[in-house]
């Protein structure tokens, strides 16, 4: 799955807020509920727009990024 499938942003929708694409559900709130506890399954119940494939390939994004052995040139990429 590519990020595109994945992630949208556009100034027009929530100003410019990373979302999952094709919804209004901002990403963060993914990882707002899994750090409140709140489970996938029950994450996905409160946001049925966000498909399934959608949450688990970001989350496996999420991983490969804090795994990756160069993480100290992503953060310089991203901060």
């Amino acid at each position: 799955m590519n990020i595109q499938s994945i992630i949208h942003i556009d100034n027009d929708i929530l100003g410019g807020q990373p979302v999952f694409t094709g919804t209004r559900v901002p990403v963060e709130s993914l990882f707002d509920h899994l750090e409140a506890g709140v489970s996938l399954e029950e994450f996905l119940d409160d946001f049925p727009t966000v498909a399934k494939e959608q949450a688990i390939a970001l989350l496996e994004m999420a991983n490969k990024i804090t795994s990756s052995k160069n993480f100290a040139q992503l953060y310089e990429a991203v901060a």
